[in-house]
């Protein structure tokens, strides 16, 4: 029996599977603090949770897209379950609880999982590759983390606090205003994804000042490596693309909270939304890619012991995706009524895409020809790469050609198509870089066995969830329904698909176990260098000391590391640095920031002025406090410095 009451004007409906959800939270809560207080761990949490060092923020970022992760692949099961059978009714998920699970699943895995995943791992790399002692802004870093745990934690707390949004990861208007979307789930989707995009923007603005400004001596642009080029790039699409998604939710909390009508049917035009979201959301597809680009070239050069082909065709195929990302948004609304003109100069620009795309593709296989190829876990999943993200580019292409689309459009056929990008292409290369930063992060190695196991088992169970969605939306099946008729034939497909999304979990929990057994039981890094590494972060003992480099390298060539090890001793020429050495310093501004935020965002929510007021009193009270006083960094000499790293 569900339980009901009202709060702020807002009914709160707790049916079975919210219960199911308290319940598990909370058991979960007592748990973490019973460990914590049971092996005197909360100043060992403070510490991290305040901690400005790019290492460890990165190590956040992975940990909490993890958990989405984990939140957002449940609810796939749950979607999948409900579609395995013709006519199914698996516990209470059909109609808007259906809605409200697929639009969660979609919002928390494209903002909530790929991003903060990647952006962690850029954490974690990119100023080791350069040279670099931390990021331009470390409290800016740390606050950009906790902006989006924040967002992200609005958007999840949802589902328990009045109901999850419920009209698709896209939320077009007209359907998410308030008079077809009552309720506050679409006003947690607003202020949550703000929030969190206020973080990535930040974070943007941070790694390109790093990257211009706080490069090695000599490490020239065309000398860096392709994972920072490509985070290099994916910052300037975030910083050009991030601003229309904030507009957009604007109105959208404007039309909502306030009453004004600028995306409605009648005084307004819906087709706004769509147009500011798609010019945000196709540049997404390349802030997602991008990095995992970067991730495969160097791998792929690590693995194969070879020089990465065509260097500078790759940085240009790189900055040309970027490029012509933001001049493709209408192949997202190919039938919405624009014109042939229209329709046609945009998908000429996206089949255009493929140049570039696969100018990377036959330089990567080139790059392996004749190469000493090691089949470790990360260049397994970069292998895997290449055939699956092939086949979503082909059907890309397929869904570029206006004429086509219309029968393509809003069917299964594009959910197989994006899942062979985001999933075939960017968890692939997450994976990979998981694995092969991993030592560097934690000084040890995850188990390769256990890692071959959970490959084959996720890439298998990958192709057999995704591959059949083509056919069924060949076959007819339109997409976001919770249900079809036994007699449409899509029974056996969706079965299929349902059946390898459990493979694809079997091998989730095999990797988090592998952690697990890692931690006990796997080798250590004792040499900072466990893969014969090319690029600067393999010369640093693993994990990073503070401050990464006491003396600052000094570059002459791309991949100087390798580069010392073919023609040198194997070492670095450093540059000597005997005066104060500046290390960031924790900090708990962020924290409390954030919180003030959260607490706010139930103001706006539930329309309640006061405390609208208060959090925005409380957010600019912090602003101004930061304003008066930097303590971003402190200062060692070097010997301080060389005695911290002898201790730790």
């Amino acid at each position: 029996m569900d339980i009901k009451y009202t709060i702020f004007g807002r009914e709160f409906v707790f049916p079975s599977d919210i219960i199911a959800a308290d319940l598990s939270i909370l058991l979960m809560g007592i748990l973490a603090v019973f460990f914590l207080t049971r092996y005197k761990k909360w100043t060992y949490a403070w510490d991290w949770m305040t901690s400005t060092h790019h290492t460890k923020v990165g190590i956040m970022y992975l940990a909490a897209g993890g958990a989405f992760f984990l939140r957002a692949g449940l609810d796939a099961l749950i979607i999948r379950l409900q579609l395995a059978l013709p006519e199914n009714q698996f516990w209470v998920f059909q109609g808007e609880k259906y809605n409200q699970m697929m639009t969660t699943h979609g919002t928390t895995m494209i903002f909530f999982v790929a991003m903060p995943l990647l952006i962690g791992l850029m954490n974690v790399a990119v100023p080791l590759q350069i040279g670099a002692k931390d990021l331009a802004f470390p409290y800016m870093n740390l606050l950009s983390f906790w902006l989006f745990l924040t967002g992200g934690a609005l958007v999840n707390v949802s589902f328990v606090l009045g109901g999850s949004p419920s009209t698709g990861w896209t939320a077009y208007s007209p359907l998410s205003l308030d008079a077809f979307s009552p309720g506050p789930g679409l006003d947690y989707y607003t202020l949550g994804i703000q929030i969190a995009g206020v973080g990535t923007m930040l974070s943007a603005i941070n790694f390109l000042v790093t990257i211009i400004r706080k490069r090695a001596k000599g490490m020239t642009f065309m000398r860096m490596p392709l994972f920072t080029w490509s985070s290099f790039v994916t910052s300037i699409l975030i910083l050009f693309a991030f601003p229309a998604l904030t507009v957009a939710l604007l109105l959208l909390m404007m039309d909502r909270v306030y009453g004004t009508a600028f995306l409605s049917g009648t005084d307004g035009n819906p087709l706004i939304w769509q147009h500011l979201f798609w010019i945000f959301g196709h540049p997404e597809v390349y802030i997602l890619i991008l990095p995992a680009f970067g991730i495969f070239s160097d791998v792929i050069t690590t693995f194969s012991r070879r020089n990465l082909f065509a260097y500078g065709a790759m940085v240009f195929a790189l900055v040309l995706i970027g490029f012509l990302g933001f001049m493709v948004w209408i192949h997202h609304m190919f039938t919405v009524g624009l014109g042939p003109i229209s329709n046609a100069i945009f998908a000429l620009a996206t089949m255009s895409i493929a140049v570039p795309t696969g100018i990377k593709i036959f330089n990567w296989l080139f790059t392996l020809r004749g190469g000493v190829i090691r089949f470790k876990t990360a260049m397994l999943f970069s292998l895997a790469f290449i055939p699956t993200f092939l086949i979503g580019g082909a059907t890309g292409v397929m869904l570029s050609s206006a004429p086509a689309d219309y029968q393509y459009h809003d069917s299964y056929f594009v959910v197989g198509h994006f899942h062979y990008v985001i999933v075939g292409g960017t968890i692939l290369g997450i994976f990979a870089g998981v694995y092969y930063w991993w030592p560097k992060m934690f000084g040890f190695l995850l188990n390769e066995v256990l890692g071959k196991w959970h490959f084959w088992l996720f890439t298998i169970g990958f192709h057999v969830t995704f591959f059949p969605m083509h056919l069924m939306g060949l076959n007819g099946m339109p997409r976001r329904v919770f249900t079809y008729f036994e007699r449409d034939g899509l029974g056996s497909l969706n079965l299929i698909s349902t059946i390898g999304a459990f493979i694809m979990a079997a091998a989730v929990m095999i990797f988090l176990f592998n952690i697990y057994w890692s931690m006990r039981h796997g080798e250590k890094d004792t040499t900072g260098d466990p893969w014969d590494g090319r690029t600067l972060e393999w010369a640093l003992p693993s994990p990073p000391p503070e401050g990464n480099f006491i003396d600052r390298p000094v570059v002459t060539t791309i991949d100087q590391l390798w580069y010392e090890k073919q023609k040198g001793d194997g070492t670095l020429r450093t540059i000597r640095e005997d005066g104060l050495i500046y290390v960031s310093r924790n900090t708990a501004q962020p924290v409390f920031l954030s919180g003030i935020l959260f607490v706010s965002s139930f103001g706006f929510i539930f329309y309640q002025p006061l405390i609208q007021w208060a959090g925005v009193i409380g957010v600019a009270s912090m602003l101004i406090l930061r304003s008066f006083k930097d303590d971003s960094w402190q200062a060692y000499t070097r010997s301080e410095l060389e005695g911290k790293e002898e201790e730790s």
